[in-house]
């Protein structure tokens, strides 16, 4: 029987749904996070071990999602609820986790904003620090800048998915690879970037710990945006054409793409002029700066650089406005104009004290700043535990069964892999999920003393 729903939205080719789903994974961790994270977990041993991980838990997890919202056509919410109503609650946590996470991505995407402009009047000039600490602690200008981070990302929703999301999937995502191209060359062919490549592709597996299996875990569920309700919302917006297994394993590698090009374009440079690759966050606001600074024809790829990154941002952040979106459209009954707008100015909202608390005014929660807290609540505690619960509902409720007849289309396509897959899905998964939420709030740490 087709479950179909033939008034709902949907993608209008394979290619803008491809786009705009690896669009949602790519974002700003990819550019600062996994390059920090590889260089500090033995270069391409980390890289190794990640793409592991990537092919078990990335494409079972993502395949799931996929199958759970092309089957039940609804928002995140009501896909779960559709299938068992006492699961709602699942896809509940990943709606607020969508809503808190754009919350303070906003801002963040707004601080990408200003340095794009910074990078034209030549603000990197003198102390980049002082720079970035001048911007976060100034009460008003952040939010004038998450405000239009909002707007623009609010704007891409409003128009749909057709004619929204997936348009502009296929304009920003090209691009967004051809600026980091861009700056992929410039940063290997600075004189003394051979170093970096060494110490970004060189294997050192002296260095891999369990912790670095963690890391490369972690970092492969966070960068793939799930537990948030996204793959389920994109899901239900495909037509029965679609190849699922297929997409579950493009979206993870153009995702992955990203990431390794850009540690391409950021560990050569700062090697090349003996900078720290290990600053994590303050790589990309503070040292990264610095290097255009002193490269030739610095304000050029500066700016390069950062429309680089809030084009990844806002490939991101539409689809967690669409998350919400379709949950108000779906269950409320909202038209799409009203729903993205009030949520947009309700995110805007939330994203204030975030921006507020970086120096302005001082909002803490439990000792750490709003930002931090709100980051925590959904990183660490909101996405690992929705993605645990949606390996253990697709493994042990809905049923392997149930979820293969999806995937196949009823036996139309031939998934040789639905053994492997549902073995992953009831046991691997959770447990290494499960492993990955201790050591995300700390407990791992406590148990083993450390």
């Amino acid at each position: 029987m087709d479950n179909l729903n033939p008034q709902r939205e949907q993608w209008g080719s394979r290619i803008g749904f491809l786009l705009a789903a690896a669009g949602s994974a790519i974002g700003l961790g990819n550019l600062w996070r996994f390059p920090y994270l590889t260089g500090k977990n033995g270069g391409a041993a980390f890289l190794f071990i990640y793409l592991i991980i990537l092919v078990v838990i990335g494409f079972s997890l993502t395949l799931a999602e996929l199958s759970i919202g092309r089957h039940t056509q609804r928002n995140a919410l009501g896909a779960f609820r559709k299938l068992d109503k006492r699961w709602g609650f699942v896809g509940a946590m990943g709606i607020i986790a969508a809503f808190v996470i754009l919350s303070f991505y906003s801002v963040i995407g707004g601080w990408t904003i200003s340095y794009m402009i910074k990078s034209l009047t030549g603000a990197f000039t003198g102390d980049t620090a002082e720079v970035f600490t001048s911007l976060i602690s100034n009460p008003w200008e952040p939010i004038v800048y998450h405000g239009i981070f909002m707007l623009i990302t609010a704007a891409i929703v409003y128009a749909g998915i057709g004619n929204g999301i997936e348009k502009a999937s296929k304009v920003m995502m090209p691009a967004l690879f051809i600026l980091l191209l861009i700056v992929v060359v410039r940063s290997v062919t600075l004189e003394g970037a051979s170093k970096g490549l060494e110490f970004y592709l060189k294997p050192d597996w002296s260095q891999v710990t369990g912790s670095t299996i963690l890391a490369a875990m972690g970092q492969v569920f966070f960068s793939l945006s799930l537990g948030m309700g996204i793959m389920v919302t994109y899901g239900s917006y495909l037509n029965r054409e679609e190849n699922l297994p297929k997409s579950a394993v493009v979206i993870p590698l153009l995702d992955t793409l990203a990431a390794f090009l850009a540690g391409l374009a950021i560990m050569p440079a700062v090697f090349a002029f003996g900078l720290d690759p290990g600053e994590g966050p303050a790589l990309m606001f503070i040292t990264l700066p610095s290097v255009f600074a002193q490269m030739p024809l610095g304000s050029f790829f500066g700016f390069v650089f950062f429309a680089l990154v809030f084009l990844a941002g806002l490939t991101s952040s539409m689809s967690l406005l669409e998350v919400c979106s379709s949950y108000v459209i779906d269950e409320w009954n909202w038209p799409r104009n009203k729903a993205t707008i009030i949520l947009a100015i309700a995110v805007f909202a939330l994203g204030v004290p975030s921006s507020l608390s970086q120096g302005a005014v001082d909002i803490t929660i439990f000792g750490k700043s709003f930002l931090d807290a709100v980051d925590f609540l959904a990183s660490n505690i909101l996405l690992p535990a929705g993605g645990l619960l949606i390996a253990i509902f697709c493994g042990w409720n809905w049923g392997i069964k149930n979820a293969v007849k999806e995937i196949s289309n009823n036996g139309k396509l031939d998934f040789k892999l639905a053994p492997i897959w549902g073995i992953i899905i009831k046991f691997i998964a959770p447990i290494a999920i499960f492993i990955v939420f201790l050591n995300a709030t700390g407990v791992l740490k406590m148990i083993l003393g450390n």
